[in-house]
């Protein structure tokens, strides 16, 4: 396996270069470094994403717990500053998909998934946290609202005691007003 030219030991955590996940724990070499088998199960336990849906990507972490997907194969470790997109953050009490993996993969999703009407839309859009009704899981969720007649996943949310606190970040928020949403 090649270093990325770093003279870095390939089984530690380097905070600038990408390695890809192993695929199962039998093969992981980095402690506490999620395994792809992790991820695909992550996304399937908690959204009901299908496996099947990951089988042309592949996972990557960067740093401790940053962890992207990427739509093909490259050299590992790699010394790079992105490759694909970010989807997840590991390595903390409770995993955080990112809004741009929920808004690329989130059509997926059966579970977990928070429908938003018109002004709660508007509202989880621009940042704003706010009372709702939810049978489901509390944690993470996906937020979702029709758009031209389908749904359309807004970003990822916090569910807990009746509150459901936009994750969107602060430079993706957007206040929309009631002529610029779909009716």
């Amino acid at each position: 396996m090649s270093n990325g030219g770093d003279g870095a030991d390939p089984e530690t955590n380097v905070g600038q270069r990408f390695d890809r996940l192993p695929a199962t724990e039998a093969e992981r070499s980095v402690e506490g470094r999620a395994t792809r088998e992790e991820v695909v199960d992550y996304f399937a336990d908690r959204f009901a994403i299908p496996p099947e849906t990951f089988d042309a990507y592949t996972f990557w972490e960067k740093g401790a717990g940053k962890i992207w997907i990427y739509a093909d194969e490259a050299p590992t470790p790699i010394e790079i500053e992105a490759i694909g997109m970010t989807c997840l953050r590991t390595r903390q009490e409770h995993w955080k998909p990112t809004t741009d993996f929920v808004q690329r993969f989130g059509r997926a999703a059966t579970e977990c998934v928070i429908h938003l009407e018109r002004e709660e839309a508007r509202r989880f859009v621009a940042g704003e946290d706010q009372d709702l009704e939810w049978d489901g899981d509390w944690g993470y969720l996906i937020a979702a609202h029709d758009v031209a007649g389908e749904r359309e996943p807004l970003g990822i949310g916090l569910y807990v005691h009746g509150e459901l606190r936009s994750m969107v970040p602060k430079g993706r928020q957007r206040s929309l007003d009631s002529e610029q949403m779909d009716p």
